[in-house]
């Protein structure tokens, strides 16, 4: 079992990491969002970018709470995912449609990326005995599980178009 001294540590380079992926997602939103041609994807675009700043801002805010600062990391999972993005959703030459789906699937990605990120790092606040950081974390997750469950939506409708 490793010490709370060392899980603390791995904790802060969890939120570091997850400061820089939410940091490269929120600008890559911002072109899909005017990418959109579903108004309520891009509606829910917009309003991500917005959500994603919050999120950073409060990994910023417990980071520091717990004596890390954002330093000059940079996430390569969310860099790859985001090269990923821009390739298949604003290079490639696709209609309205298509591209709305293709932006719902590159988000989602980048998305269960952060799901990710976000749980663990709010188990280790658990473990650590940080109860209001944890509390911030898990928000922060059913945030990311509600957008997920409506693209989800939105990418079934596009579904029973094509049927």
């Amino acid at each position: 079992m490793p010490s709370s001294e060392t899980l603390k540590k791995i904790y802060i380079d969890e939120m570091r990491d997850l400061w820089s992926a939410n940091d490269q997602m929120q600008r890559v939103m911002k072109t899909l969002s005017q990418k959109a041609s579903d108004k309520k994807l891009k509606d829910l675009l917009e309003k991500s970018v917005s959500g994603i700043g919050k999120h950073t801002e409060t990994l910023r805010s417990v980071l520091e709470g717990q004596g890390g600062k954002i330093g000059k990391e940079h996430c390569k999972g969310m860099e790859g995912l985001v090269e990923e993005a821009k390739t298949h959703a604003l290079e490639e030459d696709l209609d309205g449609e298509l591209r709305d789906l293709v932006i719902i699937s590159q988000y989602q990605r980048m998305s269960h990326y952060g799901l990710a990120g976000f749980g663990t790092a709010a188990a280790y606040a658990s473990a650590l005995g940080l109860k209001d950081d944890a509390t911030k974390l898990k928000s922060i997750v059913k945030d990311i599980y509600n957008a997920d469950d409506y693209l989800s939506e939105l990418a079934q409708r596009a579904e029973k178009a094509a049927a």
